[in-house]
């Protein structure tokens, strides 16, 4: 495990009224009120959901505050998020964070958690709508995409190519895996239905799943030069591809978003990912059990939404589009 992570600041606006210093209430006894927090992740080995259960165990401990943390089996595992929001109210939780498969088919745990008197708040997916839960911690999502849109836009026109673009998507019903989609082609200046995207695939944002995809793409379309890949698992699955198919890496752009330190170290250091928009699931937990202690002890409920910052990291900086070179990536990157 990597050495205790330092808070990084929030490199974008921040709406709502959620960073308030914490001070401990204590009980009538003299004692500070004990409290329990719930995490509800979406998979148990992507090294963004780790970072974010580490961290959440690091706040919660540094507040005197016990962690209960369930996890699904992939990103569309809604039955394993169901039964451990009921599960969490049965045990008598404070406050949950839950990073949402589907909003829409959690909507009935969601709603008997509140009814039970337990506080929602989303970390990294947005609910539609956002009143579905108290707060909301995560990354915009739609910036994000659009940083990695304009970065493949500027890089392309500086290579001389004709965009043949291929999208290596989420899933279907995922605000996150939308809202990123949405925010590149946004920023890459196409449409959907744009006749320059060639290819897009569903890859839950599994290695696995993106090698098998960007291979099939390759056969499909041959003269790919451009792969947006939803998430760095993505990426790197991608990338294996590319490398097994022998394609020329200086005539193709890959971009991606996390921020985590083995595409840092293993894609962006060395140029094979071209640029990703980091974030930060250290403020999300870290923010999420503070916010949690904070309405149980001192009686001030989280409300609205916390933008928990995004950059763009790139060793290869184009211009127009501002980024952060990957130095700096190494050092503030997350995971191991």
């Amino acid at each position: 495990m990597r050495a205790r992570r330092g808070a990084h600041p929030w490199v974008t606006g921040v709406a709502g009224t959620l960073l308030v210093a914490v001070v401990a209430g204590c009980s009538p006894g003299g004692q500070e009120e004990a409290v329990t927090v719930g995490l509800i992740t979406k998979q148990e080995e992507n090294p963004y959901w780790v970072e974010m259960r580490e961290v959440a165990q690091e706040t919660a401990d540094d507040l005197d505050v016990e962690l209960l943390t369930a996890t699904g089996t992939s990103d569309t595992d809604v039955a394993s998020q169901e039964a451990a929001l009921d599960d969490m109210v049965e045990q008598g939780v404070d406050g949950i964070l839950l990073a949402p498969t589907d909003a829409a088919a959690l909507e009935g745990a969601i709603a008997r958690a509140q009814e039970a008197g337990v506080r929602v708040i989303a970390v990294d997916t947005p609910t539609d709508p956002p009143e579905l839960v108290q707060a909301t911690f995560a990354t915009d999502n739609e910036r994000a995409g659009e940083l990695i849109g304009r970065y493949a836009a500027a890089k392309v026109e500086e290579l001389g190519l004709e965009p043949q673009v291929a999208t290596l998507d989420l899933t279907p019903g995922v605000s996150t895996g939308e809202q990123r989609r949405a925010g590149f082609l946004s920023g890459f200046g196409a449409e959907e239905g744009d006749e320059a995207v060639v290819a897009s695939v569903d890859t839950e944002g599994d290695r696995d799943n993106a090698a098998v995809a960007m291979t099939q793409v390759l056969t499909d379309h041959p003269d790919v030069n451009v792969v947006y890949t939803v998430n760095e698992p993505a990426a790197l699955g991608a990338l294996a591809a590319l490398q097994d198919a022998g394609a020329d890496l200086d005539e193709i752009v890959l971009v991606s978003v996390d921020g985590g330190c083995a595409a840092m170290r293993e894609g962006v250091r060395p140029g094979l990912i071209d640029a990703t928009a980091m974030q930060y699931p250290q403020n999300m937990a870290r923010e999420g059990v503070r916010a949690i202690a904070r309405a149980v002890r001192e009686g001030q409920e989280p409300t609205g939404y916390l933008d928990t910052g995004t950059l763009l990291v790139s060793d290869a900086p184009v211009e127009g589009v501002e980024s952060r070179r990957v130095e700096f990536g190494v050092r503030t990157c997350w995971g191991s």
